[in-house]
């Protein structure tokens, strides 16, 4: 189906810089026709009304600090027949949204999910995984069937629900403030029947910014949320006798994950106590919560779309790391007459390489000539820099939507 409508919900609070990268990742998808929908924090709605784009975007205040509460408002207010999710910390390549509406297209699926990058914009933070009632993931192939007693796990900044789906199974329950609340959603939608799929194309990447519940070094602040969602989420899912053991396995794996950071010097012992008291507290709040699936009012606005242009042609600027001044220059002049631009630069070192979305809005690819990309290959690759740049090009124009080429050396 050509005529299907997707919908964007960006929930965002504490982080104007990175909703307004996430944004401009949004205005630069190679085709034009989603509308987006922000929900944030006064913070957030001013960076978003500072973008040239703000007319277009829908945007509502987050009027508590509940994930749940807010994508709910997002979808009250979506138009579309697919509502997608991504956090404002997250961008996606420019081929994401076509990805899913292509997914979606003549099929009977319910959802679908795609690959979450890490903070060097290269590994998989997440990739394909199943999830069952005790919040247990393991990984599932892309193309075969889930497990019995699992579900396809829908990633909270990479997913994709039919309005159709959303009508049958309800909104988000909010009484998952924060965490599990896909999770939640993807069992929810196994278990009433509904397909869902996993899409290698559309690719998110994700920076884990700070927050209020954690550091830029992912240090948690405090523990409460994911031990109140957890035990929400353990009495809707999990057998009753495995309630109690799951919590304390909980509980363990947590302390693991603080010692790991005490040992690094992130953390000391006060500090540890303190979080491992805000997990407790929060399961004995989380175990006494009512869950609030809310279901869905009719569609009550028009469909917006965000961008209703396609972009200008992808631009590449290519060169030695000596240049990376002006070819930055150059890649904020392109992206300012509205071309999605990526960028590398390599060094004759080798170093890893990293990619990022800059918060000036274009792709960006630095490290070693000799070092590599993909951290599956070799630690040490030998090439001439035309033959390694036409390597990485290739490595990233699916999801890049690298049509045409117009380098700089």
């Amino acid at each position: 189906m050509s005529d299907l409508r997707l919908s964007v919900v960006v929930v965002s609070a504490g982080r104007p810089d990175a909703l307004k990268r996430c944004l401009l990742g949004l205005s630069q998808q190679i085709k034009a026709g989603c509308e987006v929908i922000v929900v944030a924090d006064p913070e957030g709605q001013a960076a978003a009304r500072s973008l040239p784009v703000a007319g277009a975007l829908k945007l509502l205040p987050q009027r508590t600090p509940n994930i749940s509460t807010a994508r709910n408002a997002g979808i009250a207010a979506a138009a579309g027949d697919i509502i997608a999710f991504i956090d404002d910390d997250a961008v996606p390549e420019p081929t994401w949204s076509q990805a899913i509406l292509d997914t979606f297209g003549g099929s009977d699926l319910a959802a679908v999910t795609g690959p979450v990058l890490g903070r060097n914009g290269i590994s998989l933070q997440w990739g394909s995984l199943a999830v069952n009632g005790l919040a247990e993931d393991v990984p599932t192939g892309p193309d075969t069937p889930v497990r019995d007693g699992f579900a396809r796990k829908l990633q909270g900044t990479n997913m994709a629900i039919t309005r159709d789906a959303l009508g049958q199974v309800g909104g988000f329950d909010e009484a998952l403030h924060f965490y599990l609340d896909d999770t939640d959603m993807s069992l929810r939608i196994a278990h009433s029947g509904l397909r869902t799929a996993w899409v290698a194309r559309a690719v998110v990447h994700h920076g884990f910014e700070a927050s209020t519940r954690r550091t830029a070094e992912r240090v948690p602040l405090s523990l409460f949320d994911i031990g109140a969602s957890s035990a929400v989420y353990l009495r809707k899912h999990a057998p009753d006798p495995q309630i109690s053991d799951a919590l304390r396995a909980l509980e363990a794996d947590q302390s693991t994950r603080l010692l790991r950071l005490a040992r690094s010097r992130k953390l000391d012992a006060h500090q540890m106590r303190v979080l491992l008291t805000t997990l407790r507290d929060g399961i004995e709040e989380g175990m006494a919560r009512d869950s609030a699936e809310p279901t869905l009012d009719p569609v009550a606005s028009e469909f917006d779309p965000f961008i209703r242009q396609d972009p200008a042609p992808h631009r590449m600027l290519i060169g030695r790391w000596f240049n990376l001044k002006s070819l930055r220059k150059e890649a904020a002049s392109l992206v300012a007459e509205g071309h999605p631009v990526s960028l590398f630069a390599l060094e004759p070192t080798p170093r890893k390489h990293r990619v990022r979305f800059t918060d000036g809005g274009w792709w960006e690819q630095t490290g070693g000539l000799f070092g590599p990309s993909d951290r599956s290959g070799p630690r040490l690759q030998l090439s001439s820099f035309r033959s390694r740049v036409a390597n990485e090009v290739r490595r990233i124009s699916a999801t890049r939507g690298l049509a045409g080429r117009n380098d700089r050396k």
